[in-house]
């Protein structure tokens, strides 16, 4: 049996659109994916995040959290680790080889795959924000598994949409920036704002 109210599972659905809608890595590596590679070679990094941030949620609502309170050094490794990725990524949007956009031609490289999306959950800083401030903030006292699976379960549903609006938003730019300087300066912009949405959460 569940122990959310109405007003809880209201207020979480609130939290999760706003936390999922604002800019943070996962939709600007997804509106780079639309840019680059169209809307349905994005879909496999679109269902990674979705079903990554999932999983992570319920591990950390069904014990992580004692873990990291025990040994409060995991998840500043953890952060760290994420961080150094993101700039490995960055690194990487920004020099990526470009050639014109025509028709359904890409850019060289390959978009993340589902796996390498569901992984980058674990590593990613904002995806550890959000999922710890959920569940202190949103998953009641006493809690359940099924509680817990709940809360997870709402948060992916509101946020897989809001990551995918980022993706869509990529694809409308396809037209404006088929041009090969264009879409170098797009993804070394995209670059530069992904190492500055690691501030903030390295700095908290």
């Amino acid at each position: 049996m569940s122990h959310f109210s109405v007003e809880l599972l209201l207020g979480l659905v609130m939290f999760s659109f706003v936390s999922s809608i604002t800019p943070g890595p996962n939709n600007l590596m997804m509106m780079s994916s639309g840019l680059n590679y169209g809307w349905r070679r994005s879909m496999p990094h679109l269902l990674g995040i979705s079903s990554g941030f999932f999983v992570m949620l319920f591990v950390v609502g069904m014990g992580a959290q004692g873990l990291f309170a025990r040994y409060p050094f995991v998840q500043i490794v953890m952060k760290y680790v994420g961080a150094a990725y993101l700039c490995w990524l960055a690194f990487n949007i920004a020099k990526a080889p470009i050639h014109g956009l025509r028709g359904e031609a890409q850019t060289l490289g390959k978009p993340f795959s589902f796996l390498q999306a569901a992984a980058f959950q674990w590593v990613n800083p904002k995806a550890w924000v959000m999922a710890l401030a959920a569940l202190a903030a949103y998953l009641p006292h006493p809690s359940t598994m099924l509680d817990v699976a709940i809360l997870s379960a709402v948060f992916t549903l509101v946020g897989a949409p809001c990551v995918g609006a980022w993706a869509g938003f990529g694809v409308m730019l396809r037209k404006l920036l088929n041009d090969p300087l264009r879409m170098r300066m797009f993804n070394v912009a995209i670059a530069l704002l992904l190492l500055a949405s690691i501030y903030p959460i390295l700095t908290t």
